[in-house]
Parts: structure tokens; C-alpha cells; sequence
């Protein structure tokens, strides 16, 4: 029984997961897609399986998990296999470590592999391809638990009334420690993506969605449901579901992944708009029995779980190619081909149904042999690129190499002070992100003499710390040069005065610029920074953001932030504009 409106519910998450990777950073809460997906999954799932008793008194459990392979592990097989033969397009660190991805993929446990090697969902320098099946993993294991917990319940043979009332607690009481675990633990981590990552934390969607569909049913619909239908008038249910839509939006535009408020109230809010959406859109179909839903939204709601698979990878591949426009636009027809083939072929053939493209029968037995020598091909090309892919891609090892170097430099800097020779080199300390650690040979190179701290996803809270510690431990260099910004764009007209109020007299800063070409709030910051120069004597610019510009040629096939690694150009333009501040600043008054 397919509900009218539903369609909506499914296309709202997908519009605002894909609005969110396509363009994070007008949309930068539109992660709350995933949680849509959660609520609404919980809502059908346990509607389903109440209806289920209620018709049969017991529930088809080992049915119930075929359904679900049928329906999630096809696709999501097909998305690897079709997607690895693009990553031959791309340099050898995307496929770094790419067997342990696609075991975590097939086996529903990407959000164990990434919260285990310490991943961060939003700062990782070279994006996971298949990182987004996280949410997938947390979906399956719902999908088993819950499913059995249910099945259990059956044995007590009660009434359907019974058997609804005893879900809604059960749902309440799992909501509410999943619930309380992520309020609890936003206080006590620092990376907020061990939480987002997290089945326990992250699961009470699922429970909430469960809890209203005991209050509604899908075919077995409840009293008060049915006086809803009667007793609302239609513009009503409209309003209700459209403004939950419009509130999904602006949580969209509002919440940030990295902000404590996020954690605490902004994805129980997504949950409870979202589970708005899903009754009204119950109440809606009901109200609308002798009308047909668009066939549009039929269909994109059919390919949505496809669209959902494949949009990340393929988008991923396309932006190391080309314009962010151009790869949006292709990662969409890619997707939708892929999607569309696997919904309305691959998946009802391997089921051993009737295959039906738009509404002509297909006969795939004269093609059985090219189809299993295709997928034999596919996965002899995915088992290859995963057999022969480096263990470690070569930007991690370069800022492994660089921390070492660092090291070493900070060593033979520590020697020479011990020695009492300290007027051999400036008095020049670097605070620095991962962008100053991706240049540490050339900052060895061209400026021997700094003194370089450097780390990779420092921000200015970070940054500070070390400052106030180089202060209070009276081991301050007269010149501090600031690098962060890239990790830490809201809030910095604040941290950026913090630094300027508590510089010593008798030193110098020079803030350095940042630039990413995906933020387009970095030149804001930028701006300020250039201002700051104006109004304080002792303050200089390095501005890295226009030498970024000036030599467009380091930036292709990269993240926007660091350099390319196939040449060491990028490495050398950076330091040399934090010389030429130094130089800059020298002449200038300190404070």
C-alpha cells in the first residue's frame, strides 16, 4: 500500500543532504537530511510491522529482513562496482585504504570504521568516497534490532490495541537514552563527529518516528487518526506540513556541525518538524483519496535511495575534474541514470520480478550472460583497485612527514637558544593550521630561523591556547605569526581581538590570510584582516587569499585548501608571502 505524500517526506531529505554537500556553505545544516531519512524510516518500518499483527497476529521476521536486503544491499552494490572504474580519473589518494571502505559499505558498519580511524565528517582533507553510507549503517542496524524486539514482543500474544501501546513504550524508552546520549556526550568530546557517527546517539529519529506511527498505522489506522482526517480541514494539513518544510529549511541554513547547539536541540528539531511532515502527509492522503500524486514525485521519491548512494562519490570524483557547476550538474544525470537503472531493473530482476520501464515489460534472459559478465567485470576491476591501493595516500604522508620535520626544526632551534646563540636567527614564531604544516620544508628551506607550530585542523581557539601559553611561560618570539582561519570561520572578528588585546608590548603579529575556494566566507575574514592592519600599527597582513588567487595553477585537482602535492610551487608562494610580511612587519612599530 503506497501512501500518497509521502513521496515529499523522502524528497525534502534528499533535496537537503544533496543542497548540503553540493553547496555546504549556504546550506551548512543540511546534514539534518540524514535525519528525515531516520524519523521516516522509523515512522514506516514499525507502522508496517503494527499493521502486520494487527492482520496476522505475529510478524514474518526472517520476510521482513528479505524485503530489506531486496531493497538496500542491490544498490548499494551496484553503487561501489559502478563507481570505482571513475576513480581511475582521480589521483591514487582517493582510493587510499579503499578495501576497508567498501568492507564497512557492504557490511553496514562505515560509522564504526570512521568514528575507529578517527575521522571527522566534515574537515577530512581527502573526502571518503564512501563515508556517506554511515547513515546506511546506522539504518540496517536499526533495521535488525528493532525488527527482532518486535518479533519478541509477539510472543505475548495480545491484542493489536496491546501490542501498539506496549511499541509506544518501548519506542519512548529507547528515544529517550539515545536521546540523553547525545545531549550528555556533546559536553564531554571534541569531535563532534564521534556523536554524528554514533548508533547510540544518533538513533532516537528512528524511535521518534516509531512512537507517532503507533498513533497512525499505515492500513490499520487508529481512532484518533481517523477523527484527524475527518475533523481537519484540508488547508490545515497543508499548512502543518509546509511550514514543518519551511522550519527543515531554515535549520538548513542556520545550524552549524561544529556548534553545541547542533548537538543539543538542532537535530531533535529536525526529528520533530520532520515527524510533522510525515503525519500531515498521512493525514493528507486520507483527505485526498480520489486524487492521483504526481507522477514526478513518484518518481524521484522511487530513485531517492539511489540518488542518496550514488550523488556522493560521483560528486566527490567530479570536483577534482572541473567547476563546482559542472560537477553538480553531472553528479545529478549520473546519478539519476544509476538510480533509475537499479530501481526499475536491477532490483525487481534480482527479486525475480517483472521487469517494467516506463510501463513497458522488459525480457532479460537473452542478456543474462552479458549482465553477470558485466558485474563479473565490475568486480574484478573493484577487487583490483582495492588490492593495489596504497594503505596510506600520499597527503597524509606528506603532513606526517612535514610534522616530523617540524619536529626536528623546533629540536635544532631549542640547541641553538641552550647554546646562547640567539641572535643567529629572528625572533619569529608561526602558529599555524594544516596549510603552514603542508610547507614545513619550505619554511625550513626559506626561513630556517621561524619557529613553527603547526597542526593539522588547529583553530582559533586552538591557536590561543598556545599563544596564552607562550605568554605565561615568557617564551613568546617578538614576531608571532597567526595561520588559522580556515577551521574557524564564524566567530573570528572576536577570537581575532582576543589576540590583538593580549599581544605583549614590544611585539608584532602578522595574521595570515586563508583562503578556500569552496568558502566563500573566508574573503569576509579576509577583509576584517585587512582592516585589523590599518587600525593597529603592530598588526600585518600576509595575504595568502590573493596569492592563492594570483596562482591559480596550485589549486587544480585539490580541495580548495591545500595545495596540489605535484609540485612544491604551493609551498614556496605560501612562505614566501609570510616572509615578505615579516620583512613588512620589521619596519613597522610594535606595539
Amino acid at each position: 500500500m503506497r501512501i500518497k505524500w509521502f513521496s515529499l517526506v523522502r524528497i525534502t531529505g534528499l533535496l537537503l543532504v544533496l543542497l548540503y554537500h553540493f553547496f555546504k556553505t549556504k546550506f551548512a545544516g543540511g546534514f539534518i537530511g540524514v535525519d528525515v531519512f531516520f524519523t521516516f524510516s522509523g515512522f514506516l518500518i514499525t507502522a508496517l510491522l503494527v499493521d502486520e499483527y494487527a492482520e496476522k497476529e505475529r510478524i514474518d521476521l526472517i520476510g521482513f529482513y528479505k524485503r530489506r536486503f531486496y531493497r538496500i544491499f542491490p544498490p548499494l552494490l551496484l553503487m561501489v562496482l559502478l563507481v570505482m572504474p571513475f576513480t581511475f580519473l582521480v589521483r591514487r589518494d582517493f582510493v587510499a585504504d579503499i578495501g576497508q571502505q567498501i568492507a564497512g559499505a557492504l557490511g553496514f558498519t562505515t560509522n564504526f570504521y570512521e568514528i575507529f580511524t578517527g575521522s571527522s565528517y566534515e574537515s577530512q582533507f581527502i573526502p571518503h568516497l564512501f563515508v556517506h553510507t554511515w547513515s546506511l549503517a546506522i539504518e540496517v542496524q536499526f533495521y535488525l534490532l528493532w525488527a527482532f524486539f518486535l518479533w519478541l514482543m509477539t510472543k505475548r500474544r495480545g491484542t493489536a490495541q496491546q501490542f501498539r501501546g506496549s511499541v509506544f513504550l518501548l519506542s519512548s524508552v529507547f528515544f529517550t537514552i539515545s536521546f540523553l546520549s547525545m545531549f550528555i556526550r556533546a559536553f564531554l568530546v571534541d569531535n563532534f563527529s564521534t556523536i554524528y557517527f554514533s548508533s547510540l546517539s544518533h538513533s532516537f529519529a528512528f524511535f521518534l518516528g516509531a512512537m507517532f506511527a503507533t498513533l497512525t498505522g499505515v492500513k490499520e489506522t487508529t481512532t484518533r487518526f481517523k477523527k484527524n482526517v475527518r475533523l481537519w480541514p484540508k488547508s490545515r494539513t497543508i499548512f502543518y506540513f509546509f511550514g514543518a518544510f519551511a522550519l527543515l529549511m531554515l535549520l538548513s541554513v542556520i545550524l552549524d556541525f561544529n556548534h553545541l547547539f547542533t548537538y543539543l536541540f538542532g537535530f531533535i528539531l529536525a526529528s520533530l518538524f520532520s515527524v510533522v511532515m510525515i503525519y500531515a502527509a498521512r493525514v493528507l492522503s486520507d483527505q485526498t483519496a480520489s486524487s492521483k500524486e504526481p507522477a514526478i514525485l513518484t518518481y524521484l521519491a522511487d530513485i531517492s535511495y539511489g540518488m542518496y548512494l550514488f550523488h556522493w562519490p560521483l560528486y566527490v570524483i567530479f570536483t577534482q575534474l572541473m567547476s563546482n557547476g559542472l560537477a553538480v550538474f553531472l553528479t545529478l544525470v549520473f546519478s539519476m541514470i544509476f538510480s533509475s537503472l537499479s530501481f526499475y531493473v536491477i532490483e525487481p530482476y534480482i527479486a525475480g520480478k517483472t521487469v517494467r520501464l516506463f510501463d513497458y515489460e522488459l525480457n532479460l534472459l537473452p542478456y543474462k550472460k552479458w549482465i553477470y559478465g558485466t558485474v563479473g567485470l565490475l568486480g574484478v576491476v573493484t577487487l583490483g583497485i582495492a588490492a593495489f591501493a596504497p594503505k596510506v595516500g600520499n597527503f597524509e604522508n606528506e603532513l606526517l612527514v612535514n610534522s616530523l620535520t617540524q619536529a626536528q626544526a623546533n629540536v635544532n632551534r631549542t640547541h641553538t637558544l641552550i647554546a646562547g646563540d640567539a641572535n643567529a636567527m629572528s625572533d619569529v614564531m608561526v602558529i599555524g593550521d594544516s596549510v603552514a604544516l603542508r610547507s614545513s620544508s619550505a619554511f625550513t628551506e626559506l626561513l630556517p630561523e621561524v619557529q613553527l607550530d603547526a597542526a593539522v585542523s588547529r583553530n582559533f581557539t586552538d591557536a590561543y591556547t598556545i599563544f596564552q601559553n607562550h605568554i605565561k611561560t615568557n617564551t613568546l618570539s617578538k614576531t608571532v605569526v597567526l595561520a588559522v582561519g580556515v577551521n574557524s570561520v564564524d566567530g573570528y572578528a572576536k577570537a581575532l581581538q582576543a589576540f590583538i588585546d593580549d599581544l605583549p608590548k614590544g611585539y608584532r603579529l602578522i595574521l595570515v590570510t586563508p583562503y578556500n575556494a569552496k568558502d566563500s566566507r573566508i574573503a569576509a575574514m579576509r577583509d576584517y584582516e585587512l582592516e585589523l592592519a590599518k587600525k593597529y600599527s603592530y598588526v600585518t597582513v600576509a595575504d595568502w587569499y590573493q596569492t592563492a588567487l594570483d596562482y591559480p595553477t596550485i589549486w587544480r585537482g585539490t580541495d580548495g585548501v591545500h595545495y596540489s602535492d605535484a609540485n612544491t610551487e604551493g609551498a614556496k608562494r605560501y612562505v614566501e608571502t609570510i616572509q615578505g610580511a615579516i620583512k613588512k612587519a620589521a619596519k613597522s612599530a610594535a606595539k
